[in-house]
């Protein structure tokens, strides 16, 4: 039969295989867990980039408005 050496030798191995299993598994979720991160922030990031814009294009137009409003204005003082 088997030493005892030769169990430990065994249980040894074994352990090392588990070990070695277990890393990889994390360094997997570790991985995806960063793929995710940066998905969703490059979204956050877009969906706040595009409200900006929108803003600004709100902002833009009120302004354009406001101008023809004072330049009628103007005419019809001048008149």
């Amino acid at each position: 039969g088997l030493s005892d050496a030769d169990v430990q030798k065994q249980i040894k191995h074994m352990m090392a295989f588990i070990e070695q299993e277990a890393n990889e598994k994390a360094e997997e979720i570790d991985q995806k867990a960063e793929e995710e991160f940066n998905i969703e922030k490059g979204r956050l990031v877009q969906n706040q980039r595009l409200k900006i814009m929108e803003y600004y294009e709100r902002r833009e137009k009120q302004v354009e408005l406001q101008k023809k409003i004072q330049s009628s204005n103007m005419l019809n003082q001048a008149r």
